[in-house]
C-alpha cells in the first residue's frame, strides 16, 4: 500500500504501471520537462536510451551556469536535481511502440508495458557523420557539427567544413564570425549551391575543394589537416560537417503527430503536437539545435503538460488526475 503523506510518494513497481506522464528521452529537453512535472506532483517515468547526440562533445557551451561542461556532467547534475523529487522515476531502455488505447497511451518497453495520461516526446536529433578515416578519433575535440555551439573555440583558425548541400554557403560563411579561413570539402561530391552561393563564397574566399576525403590527421585535440584522396593535404585546426540532420521522430509519426517537411515535429506555444495529449521538445521540433534551448523547450512542455491534466476530488476524499 501508498504511504500517506503530504506529496506523492514513490510506490513499489507492482503497482506502479500507470503514471500521469511518460517522457521519452534523458537529454536536457526530457529532464527539464521531467523536472517541471514533478513540482506540478504529476508521478512521472522518464525513459532514456543513453544515445544522446552529444555525448563524444568535451565541452557544452552556451549554456548558462555550465558553461564549458561536459554534457555528461550536465546530465549528472539533472539526475541529482530530479532525484530529490519522489514523483519521478526514470528507467534505461527504448520504447519498442507507443499506442493510444481507451484514452490512454501505451508504452511498450519491451518487457513490460506502462500505461500514462500525457506523453511528452523529447527524443531528439541525429547527426549523419562524414565517412572519412579518424572521424570517431577528432568528433567533439576538434571536429563539430554546429558553428553556433563551438564556433568561438575556431576563433582564429583555418577551418575546414565538409558537405555538399546547398546549406553548407550559409554554414561556411557563418563560421567567418570566428575563423581566420575557410576551406569547404565536398567529400567527392558536387556542390549544390546555386550561382548566388559560388559567388558569395568566392567573395569571401571561402574554397570549395570537390575531392574525396581520406582521413583526418593528428592526435585528438590536436587536428593537423584533412588527407584527401588525390594525396594533398588541407591544413585546418578546426573541422565542421553539415551532411544532415534527421530529427528522431519516429515514436512520434506512430503516434500520428504532424511533421513538417524537414520532418520535425510541430508544436504549438505550448510544445503541444498534433496529436491531443502528446506534447515535444528539444531538437526533435523546428528551431535552433542549442542545449539552453532544449531545456527551456522541455520545460514549457513539463510545465504545460503538467497544467493540463486537472486534478478532482472524488466521493471518498481522495483526488485524482483527469
Amino acid at each position: 500500500m501508498a504511504a500517506k503523506c503530504g506529496t506523492l510518494c514513490r510506490v513499489t513497481d507492482d503497482i506502479r504501471s500507470t503514471y500521469d506522464v511518460v517522457v521519452v528521452g534523458g537529454g536536457p529537453a526530457g529532464y527539464a520537462a521531467a523536472l517541471w512535472l514533478a513540482r506540478y506532483r504529476r508521478r512521472t517515468l522518464l525513459i532514456e536510451d543513453g544515445t544522446h547526440r552529444n555525448r563524444s562533445v568535451e565541452q557544452t557551451h552556451g549554456y548558462l551556469g555550465m558553461d564549458g561542461a561536459t554534457p555528461s556532467e550536465v546530465l549528472a547534475r539533472a539526475r541529482k536535481d530530479l532525484a530529490a523529487y519522489p514523483e519521478v522515476e526514470t528507467a534505461r531502455g527504448s520504447v519498442a511502440a507507443l499506442r493510444q488505447v481507451d484514452g490512454l497511451f501505451e508504452v511498450d518497453l519491451g518487457d513490460r508495458v506502462v500505461t500514462c495520461l500525457r506523453l511528452v516526446l523529447a527524443t531528439g536529433a541525429a547527426d549523419t557523420p562524414p565517412d572519412i578515416a579518424g572521424f570517431d578519433v577528432h568528433y567533439g575535440a576538434s571536429v563539430f557539427t554546429c558553428p553556433s555551439c563551438d564556433g568561438y573555440e575556431s576563433r582564429g583558425c583555418d577551418v575546414v567544413t565538409i558537405g555538399w548541400n546547398d546549406g553548407l554557403a550559409d554554414f561556411s560563411l557563418h563560421l567567418l564570425e570566428w575563423a581566420k579561413s575557410v576551406t569547404i570539402i565536398t567529400d567527392g561530391h558536387r556542390f549544390d549551391g546555386d550561382d548566388e552561393a559560388w559567388q558569395s563564397l568566392a567573395e569571401a574566399n571561402i574554397v570549395v575543394v570537390e575531392d574525396g576525403a581520406e582521413s583526418f590527421i593528428g592526435e585528438r585535440g590536436a587536428l593537423t589537416g584533412v588527407r584527401l584522396r588525390s594525396g594533398e593535404v588541407v591544413p585546418t585546426d578546426v573541422a565542421f560537417f553539415s551532411i544532415a540532420v534527421t530529427a528522431r521522430a519516429e515514436l512520434a509519426v506512430m503516434l500520428g503527430c504532424e511533421t513538417n517537411d524537414d520532418g520535425y515535429i510541430v508544436v504549438d506555444d505550448d510544445c503541444l503536437t498534433s496529436v491531443p495529449g502528446v506534447y515535444a521538445a528539444g531538437d526533435m521540433t523546428p528551431g535552433p539545435h542549442l542545449v539552453q534551448v532544449a531545456a527551456a523547450e522541455g520545460a514549457v512542455a513539463g510545465f504545460s503538460c503538467a497544467r493540463s491534466l486537472k486534478r478532482k476530488r472524488n466521493e471518498d476524499g481522495s483526488t485524482s488526475l483527469h
